[in-house]
């Protein structure tokens, strides 16, 4: 079965499956759920634990053997399986489809990863495991969910905080998790329970935002300047190599003046965006810059993209980043 993570407490609370996958980007949660289930296999009599940990070198006959040891005492045994490249290459994955084809009655599986690409999310192990057991797969908040995200946590501790405040939070922990509880965490130890103020926050909140490439490019197509602006900032001080940047940046643009050709051609826009290879969410950030960039300004925004390759190279003067910012004023702006 294929549960999503805030779904992973109530089925915890109805009992255990043989066999749990969780995977997701953000190690924070991946922790975070593979520790609810170890927590929950303990009340339920699991009190043997073998850690195993598949990097290279790695045998999978460990993975049988953890499976066959009984412990003296006659308890049942969690056996926590950890991929630290998110895939267990073809002697794992036949191991693990094995395992999953006859589990072990006295044991319980826990595999745990992060940074699984889409590729290995159609193998034939994961299937495997979403067969015999359980498939928690972890996404984490984006910008616009990460305020109600973060309240949740104040929560926890029994503070609370503005929408300024949470806002203001977000924005500087945008992209990494881990830093965002960390934050939390140290508002805690810092500050009664209660409401917090914003000057509260501001004082106690550091600016750990991890920016990305994803990040530019939703923030570039949603036309929000602020957060593109911000985010360009980051990664220049990252040190960010700005071909990729501009990559990022002309992948968009393409199919963006690509669509509107087509649209003023009057050819159907749902066409338009598949032959364009834009798929799932990005439909929607796609579909809100259309409404905001004329042809014209796509047509120009392409040659000033040309201008930045060629300023990137060294075949002209300037500044790449400064004309990353006003590239990205020409397409995010209304």
């Amino acid at each position: 079965m294929q549960i999503k993570g805030e779904q992973l407490a109530a089925h915890l609370e109805r009992g255990l499956q043989a066999v749990y996958l969780v995977y997701g980007d953000e190690p924070l949660l991946v922790i975070e759920a593979a520790d609810a289930i170890r927590a929950a296999a303990r009340r339920r009599g699991f009190d043997e634990r073998e850690v195993l940990t598949a990097i290279a070198g790695f045998n999978w006959n460990d993975l049988y053997h953890a499976a066959g040891s009984r412990s003296l005492f006659g308890g049942r045994t969690l056996i926590d399986l950890r991929l630290p490249t998110g895939k267990p290459g073809r002697e794992g994955s036949a191991a693990l489809q094995a395992y999953c084809t006859r589990p072990s009655p006295d044991s319980l599986l826990l595999v745990s990863m992060t940074g699984v690409d889409w590729r290995e999310e159609k193998a034939a192990w994961m299937s495997a495991m979403l067969a015999a057991g359980a498939v928690v797969k972890l996404v984490p908040p984006g910008l616009a969910q990460l305020p109600a995200w973060i309240a949740g946590r104040l929560g926890r501790q029994q503070q609370s905080a503005s929408a300024d405040g949470l806002l203001f939070i977000a924005e500087r922990v945008e992209g990494n998790l881990l830093a965002a509880h960390q934050e939390i965490l140290k508002l805690g130890v810092l500050y009664a329970e209660g409401a917090l103020s914003v000057e509260q926050i501001r004082n106690a909140v550091l600016n750990v935002a991890r920016y990305d490439l994803d990040g530019l490019r939703e923030a570039l197509l949603a036309g929000d300047v602020a957060r593109l602006m911000r985010t360009l900032d980051g990664l220049q001080q990252e040190g960010e190599a700005p071909l990729l940047v501009l990559w990022a940046m002309t992948e968009d643009l393409r199919a963006l003046a690509q669509i509107k050709l087509g649209l003023a051609r009057r050819q159907p826009l749902d066409a338009l965006l598949k032959e364009a290879r834009v798929w799932g969410a990005r439909q929607t950030l796609i579909r809100r810059a259309l409404q905001r960039l004329d042809g014209q300004r796509a047509e120009a925004a392409l040659a000033h993209a040309a201008a930045i390759d060629r300023m990137i190279k060294g075949v002209v003067d300037g500044d790449p980043w400064d004309e990353f910012r006003q590239l990205g004023l020409q397409i995010a702006a209304a």
